[in-house]
């Protein structure tokens, strides 16, 4: 979207006073159902800027890792709960699903979850199916189980004992010595946007489709008023409130400017042909006062494309065995992480067959799937007739695959904005010089490094390194007439490189033993 095709709303940015300015801060607390309301029907967003969901205002965070609380309530615990939005089939502690849903499901999936094992007393959350009510309906139970080995734990008081070590943070203190230790951290600067509206616009805001000069209307879908205590009220007629002026009110020492833009949210439909068919904005105003500056404002676009599902998540957050991993690629520096909707083709392998042709299978692929250690490959038959580089060139697009992506998902549920979360993949190139010789591609070797993150009693699945070796290898010249056969190559492999718990003892007792003056008599 052009910048001079942004709706005149934005002109409600005027100067409200001069200490105003909306610079580097915090996005303030908006409730989930309010934003939920806001919304347009469930389905997959593209971003292609980088939002973030709203937040409680904090630090900006120095590190690329991300830090979810670790869910150790049995009774919130749900890891066959992979699709967002969309009820997973026989998985019974699936929030999304329903009576309708429940009706076609054949048993849980997961029927029993139950707390640490190692102690006395455990949490169980039971769920089962009732069948015989109409509609059949969820039975879930939350009960108190009673371990009887004589050596369980009766009570801990070490909790660092419980839960995997966290990745080192870096700070003030350690920024340096992690920097020894390391390859470096990068930054994502967000590029700064300017935005110009034209001074003849008209009244009703329209998107022009680049190079076919179809107009498509803005619709707006819900403006919200938030409050300076943080209230939201939702505005009715939103054909006439749009544009609200800018009101200065003096309360003492502190001046409150209301109607000020604090989000908009551009929501564009499109179809398979890429046409745009359909434009939304969800606009969120807001009082603010002179002691909130400097304050951030928020501006979103997501890309929706018709008739489309969301994709399913390969981890709810941490990596599920034998699901994808997510990969996808960054096309420039400062944009989010762009994914295809497949996500069994985000990061592939060759596929063997029976015939193992190497020319006969190509684009023929196999995906990636997290604990799985996987080896494929084919046959090369080289002759004279075939150019050097050519062949080279060939054989490293089949290693390869269509676009190799430059980034993996830490987790299974890794959004595409949070470009600093993602895991880079380091892609090293080995060759063997021979004079007279000719250089192949002839392997793909994929390392990927996972450790556990999280409680003990569910750890997570996290990727924390990816590293692709492509191993090439010097053969002789073919002569005229004969023919040499070449094994091709590609291998994937998971390494656990998990820390254990930290160890906690309680201090060794002292014994303040008194013995008599004479006690050693006579030998003393």
């Amino acid at each position: 979207m052009g910048l001079r095709d942004l709706p005149p709303l934005l002109l409600l940015l005027v100067d409200c006073w001069a200490s105003v300015s909306a610079q580097a801060g915090d996005t303030p607390v908006v409730t989930t159902e309010a934003l939920n309301s806001t919304k347009p029907a469930p389905t997959t967003f593209r971003p292609a800027v980088s939002p973030r969901p709203h937040e409680t205002p904090r630090a900006p965070r120095p590190s690329s890792d991300p830090r979810p609380t670790p869910v150790t309530d049995v009774a919130a615990l749900c890891v066959c709960d992979l699709s967002p939005a969309l009820c997973d089939v026989n998985c019974c502690c699936d929030p999304d699903c329903s009576s309708v849903d429940f009706s076609v499901f054949s048993a849980c999936s997961i029927p029993v979850v139950m707390s640490d094992s190692q102690f006395c007393s455990q949490k169980a959350a039971i769920y089962s199916l009732n069948f015989t009510a109409d509609p059949p309906q969820r039975v879930f139970k939350l009960v108190d189980q009673i371990n009887p080995s004589i050596f369980c734990i009766h009570i801990t008081n070490y909790k660092p004992a419980l839960s995997f070590i966290n990745p080192e943070v870096p700070d003030e203190s350690n920024f340096d010595k992690l920097m020894k230790t390391s390859d470096g951290f990068s930054t994502n600067a967000e590029s700064d946007v300017s935005l110009t509206t034209k001074p003849d616009a008209p009244n009703t805001a329209k998107y022009e489709v680049p190079g076919s000069g179809t107009k498509v209307p803005i619709t707006v879908q819900s403006i919200l008023i938030q409050s300076l205590n943080k209230t939201l009220t939702r505005l009715e007629d939103t054909d006439t409130d749009v544009l609200r002026p800018l009101v200065l009110i003096e309360a003492g020492h502190d001046k409150i400017c209301t109607n000020i833009i604090l989000e908009v949210k551009y929501s564009l439909t499109y179809t398979n042909a890429g046409e745009i068919i359909k434009a939304d904005v969800f606009v969120l105003l807001g009082a603010v006062s002179s002691a909130m500056v400097p304050f951030q404002q928020k501006f979103e676009i997501y890309f929706i494309q018709q008739n489309t599902k969301p994709v399913p998540l390969s981890g709810n957050p941490g990596y599920v065995v034998g699901l994808p991993l997510a990969a996808g690629f960054q096309p420039q520096k400062g944009s989010g992480i762009m994914q295809t909707t497949n996500r069994y083709g985000q990061l592939t392998l060759l596929r063997s067959t029976a015939e193992q042709d190497c020319l006969a299978i190509a684009g023929i692929r196999t995906p990636v799937l997290f604990g799985y250690n996987m080896q494929s490959g084919c046959k090369l038959r080289l002759t004279k007739a075939i150019a050097c580089r050519l062949v080279a060139q060939k054989v490293e697009s089949l290693l390869k695959g269509q676009g190799f992506p430059d980034y993996v998902a830490p987790f299974g549920n890794s959004q595409a904005q949070d470009v600093l979360d993602w895991v880079p993949v380091h892609f090293i190139t080995q060759t063997s010089h021979m004079k007279d010789s000719c250089q192949l591609p002839v392997a793909l070797a994929i390392e990927v490094k996972w450790t556990k993150y999280g409680s003990l009693l569910n750890p997570q699945a996290k990727i924390v390194n990816v590293t692709a070796n492509l191993i090439s290898s010097s053969f002789p010249e073919t002569n005229s007439g004969n023919k040499r056969t070449i094994l091709i190559s590609t291998a994937v492999t998971f390494v656990d490189v998990s820390a254990p718990a930290e160890a906690g003892f309680r201090a060794r007792p002292t014994i303040n033993a008194r013995l008599p003056f004479n006690f050693f008599f006579p030998f003393v």
